[in-house]
C-alpha cells in the first residue's frame, strides 16, 4: 500500500490551509472587534506571576504572546506551539521584531507536546481543530502537568442576545473550516465545533480542583479555567 493515510492527508491539508491563510488569520486574531479583550481576559485568568513558564498551545501567528510575556515578565518563559508552518513563521517574525529573548515559538503537534512540568497552559480558539479534544486536554494535564489551564473558544450561543445569530455564525464557521470538513465528519462544521468545544471544556472542569466557566460575547465565547 502506498501513499499517506486519510488522517495524514487531512492533517497535511489543514496545515496547508492555515499556512496559506496565515496573514488573514493574523489580522483577524489581532483586530476582530472584542477579540483582544477576550485574549487579555483569558491570560489574566491564568493568574500568572513573574518568572513562571507558560505554554500557548495552538499559538497561531502569536496574538497571545505579548499578553503572556507581560504577565511572566523578562524572567519568565513563554513557549508558543503550532502545527502550521506559515503561522509559526509569522509568530517567529513577530518575536524577532520584539527582541524578547524569553519568548519562543516552535512547530509541534498539540496532541503530543514535546515538554513537561510547566506552570500554565493556554489554548485559545484551538480545540475545535482537534480530532479528540477531550482526550488531548487530559493528556496536557497529565503529561505537561500544569498547575493551571485556561481554554477560550467560540461555539454557538445558547442564550440571548447571541442565539438568534447562530445561523450567521454557522456560515462563518463553514467558510473558514479546512476543506473536506463536512465530508470527513458527515455533519455541519458548526456542529462538529460545538461538540469539540464542549468535550474539551468538560475535561478541564472534570479534572481540576478549582474551576471557573463563563460565556462572553453574547454567549459565543466560552472561557473555562482550572487549577489543580
Amino acid at each position: 500500500m502506498t501513499g499517506a493515510t486519510p488522517d495524514l492527508d487531512r492533517a497535511a491539508a489543514a496545515q496547508g490551509f492555515y499556512s496559506r491563510w496565515a496573514r488573514l488569520y493574523d489580522g483577524l486574531a489581532r483586530h476582530t472587534p472584542g477579540v483582544r479583550r477576550l485574549r487579555r481576559d483569558a491570560v489574566a485568568t491564568l493568574d500568572l506571576v513573574s518568572g513562571e513558564t507558560v505554554v500557548d498551545v495552538g499559538c497561531g501567528t502569536g496574538a497571545n504572546l505579548p499578553h503572556l510575556r507581560e504577565q511572566v515578565g523578562p524572567t519568565g518563559t513563554v513557549l508558543g506551539v503550532d502545527f502550521a508552518p506559515g503561522a509559526v513563521t509569522r509568530a517567529r517574525d513577530y518575536v524577532t521584531r520584539t527582541e524578547w529573548e524569553n519568548v519562543h515559538v516552535c512547530r509541534g503537534d498539540a496532541t503530543r507536546l514535546p515538554l513537561d512540568d510547566t506552570d500554565a497552559v493556554l489554548a485559545t480558539f484551538l480545540v475545535g481543530m482537534l480530532p479528540d479534544p477531550g482526550a488531548t486536554v487530559e493528556t496536557w494535564l497529565t503529561e505537561v502537568d500544569p498547575d493551571r489551564i485556561v481554554l477560550l473558544d467560540l461555539a454557538r450561543s445558547h442564550r440571548f442576545p447571541g442565539r438568534p445569530l447562530n445561523h450567521a455564525f454557522g456560515a462563518v464557521v463553514a467558510a473558514t473550516a479546512p476543506p473536506g470538513t463536512r465530508d470527513h465528519h458527515d455533519d455541519a462544521p458548526v456542529r462538529v465545533l460545538d461538540r469539540r468545544v464542549a468535550a474539551a471544556h468538560r475535561a478541564v472542569l472534570d479534572a481540576c480542583v478549582e474551576t471557573d466557566h463563563e460565556t462572553r460575547a453574547g454567549g459565543f465565547a466560552y472561557l473555562s479555567a482550572g487549577r489543580r
